[in-house]
C-alpha cells in the first residue's frame, strides 16, 4: 500500500491495514488497535474503582455486556442507515470484515446496556456512567487510529499544514484531506483529561456523564461536517444530527441536576 503523508509536518508513514496472518486469516490493525484501547481505559479505569462505591465484579460484568452489545448495535446502526445497498446485499450484513460500524450506534448500545444492568443489579445507573465515562473517551482516543491505518473517516480537500495525503487508485494521485480521525482522537483525549479534573472535583451524580455527551457532542458535530463518508438521513447527516441533540438533552439535564443540587445543600 502507498504510504500516508503529512506534508505540513514532514512525515511520511508507509504502514499495512493488515498486521499478521494467523491461520491462514488476516489479523487487522484495526482490531488491535480498539483492543488495545479498550484494555488499556480498562486498566487505567480500575484505579478509580473505589470512588463510586461499584465493585469490579459488577464493573468488568457490565464492561463485557456493553462491548458485545455496543458492538453489535454499532454495526445494525450503521446497516439502518445504508439499507439501500444492505437490502440487496443481505449476506454481507454479518461480514463486519469488510468494515461498516458507527461508534453512536456503540455509544447508544453501552448505555441501554448499562441502564438494565444497573437495574437488574440495583446499582445507580448516573454512577456507573460517571465512573465509565472519561475511560470511554480514552478508547474512542486510542481507536480512531484505526480509522487511518485503513485509510478511512477523513474529510474534504485541504491545503491546511495537518492535511494528510492518501493515495487514490482511481485517479493513480494523492488526495490532500482533512485527517478528521486525529481531529476527533485530539478532541477525545483533551475530553478524557478534562474529565479526570473535573472528578476530582465532582459536585453531583451525573456530572462526569453529562459533560462526556456535551463534549463529544460538540467535537463531533463539528468534525462530522467536515467528512466525506458520514451517514444521511435524507440531506442530513445522522451523527451530527444526533450530536445537536445530545448537546441540547444533556445541557438540559446538567442544568437541572446542577440547581438540584444548590437547593440540596
Amino acid at each position: 500500500m502507498k504510504p500516508i503523508l503529512f506534508p505540513g509536518l514532514g512525515l511520511e508513514i508507509g504502514i499495512n491495514n493488515v498486521a499478521f496472518n494467523l491461520f491462514g486469516r488476516n489479523i487487522y490493525w484495526y482490531g488491535i488497535i480498539i483492543t488495545c484501547g479498550l484494555l488499556l481505559s480498562v486498566l487505567l479505569a480500575k484505579k478509580d474503582k473505589e470512588k463510586y462505591g461499584i465493585s469490579w465484579d459488577d464493573i468488568t460484568s457490565f464492561l463485557i455486556y456493553a462491548i458485545i452489545v455496543g458492538f453489535i448495535c454499532a454495526r445494525v446502526y450503521y446497516v439502518i442507515f445504508q439499507w439501500d445497498y444492505y437490502s440487496l446485499h443481505l449476506d454481507e450484513i454479518i461480514k463486519i470484515w469488510n468494515g461498516g460500524i458507527a461508534i453512536y450506534g456503540g455509544v447508544i448500545g453501552a448505555i441501554i446496556t448499562g441502564f438494565i444492568f444497573c437495574k437488574v443489579k440495583k446499582i445507580n445507573f448516573l454512577k456507573l456512567c460517571d465512573f465509565c465515562a472519561p475511560y470511554l473517551a480514552l478508547a474512542q482516543s486510542i481507536g480512531r487510529w484505526g480509522n487511518f491505518v485503513n485509510r478511512e473517516a477523513y474529510g474534504g480537500m485541504t491545503n491546511s499544514f495537518l492535511r494528510m495525503g492518501i493515495f487514490d487508485s482511481s485517479i493513480n494521485e494523492y488526495i490532500f484531506v482533512h485527517p478528521t480521525f486525529l481531529y476527533e482522537s485530539i478532541a477525545n483525549l483533551l475530553i478524557f483529561l478534562l474529565l479526570l479534573c473535573v472528578k476530582k472535583k465532582q459536585k453531583f451524580t451525573g456530572q462526569i456523564f453529562y459533560l462526556y455527551m456535551i463534549l463529544y457532542g460538540l467535537a463531533r458535530s463539528v468534525i462530522e461536517g467536515l467528512r466525506t463518508d458520514s451517514l444521511y438521513l435524507g440531506n442530513f447527516r445522522i451523527s451530527q444530527l444526533l450530536a445537536i441533540a445530545f448537546i441540547l438533552l444533556f445541557s438540559t439535564l446538567y442544568l437541572l441536576q446542577r440547581e438540584k443540587n444548590k437547593k440540596e445543600m
